[in-house]
């Protein structure tokens, strides 16, 4: 079978070059890297960036699966986007905010991301956090005790939309009181 066969059939849309090595069975650096250039001149793949590729056009696909592959570690969708989509924030950002073990801001298809760091002994807790749509994201409890830890003094538009008891629970689980 051809290897853009064996890539095509794929459910997944975004590709790292270890992906692709594993797909197509290539052991050898060099071979691969020719294989993905020759399918990027094609038009196969779509570089997003390095070591990242796509085979549809960037903007056919969720951003949120796209910042998440970027981010390319362990990450979910937390904070401002999180309680945007809760209606406890009516004035949130155009960006994509993420929490992981480092800090970040990047744009990638004219989408917008931010990467919060939060220490590991708090980011592994996954109290709160569920796979929504391939991707993990952040209860509205979790993302309001997630901007709690970041900005104590968060002010939330529609705090009557937060189970107080429920961030209580999580905050106390998580270690952030």
């Amino acid at each position: 079978m051809y290897k853009i066969d064996i890539l095509l059939k794929q459910n997944q849309k975004l590709f790292h070059t270890n992906d692709l090595a594993i797909l197509w069975g290539i052991d050898n650096r060099n071979t691969l890297y020719t294989a993905i250039k020759r399918y990027v001149a094609k038009g196969v793949l779509v570089p997003v960036q390095k070591g990242l590729y796509a085979t549809v056009l960037l903007d056919q696909l969720d951003p949120s699966i796209l910042g998440d592959a970027v981010i390319h570690t362990y990450s979910y969708i937390s904070c401002e986007t999180v309680l945007a989509r809760a209606g406890v924030l009516f004035q949130a950002g155009e960006a994509m905010t993420f929490v992981s073990s480092f800090s970040r801001r990047f744009v990638i298809a004219s989408h917008v991301y931010i990467v919060r760091k939060l220490a590991d002994r708090f980011l592994f807790q996954d109290t709160g956090i569920l796979r929504q749509e391939g991707v993990l994201t952040a209860t509205t409890a979790r993302a309001v005790a997630d901007m709690r830890y970041f900005h104590p003094a968060a002010h939330f538009d529609n705090p009557r939309a937060i189970d107080w008891k429920t961030v209580r629970t999580i905050q106390k689980e998580v270690g952030y009181i």
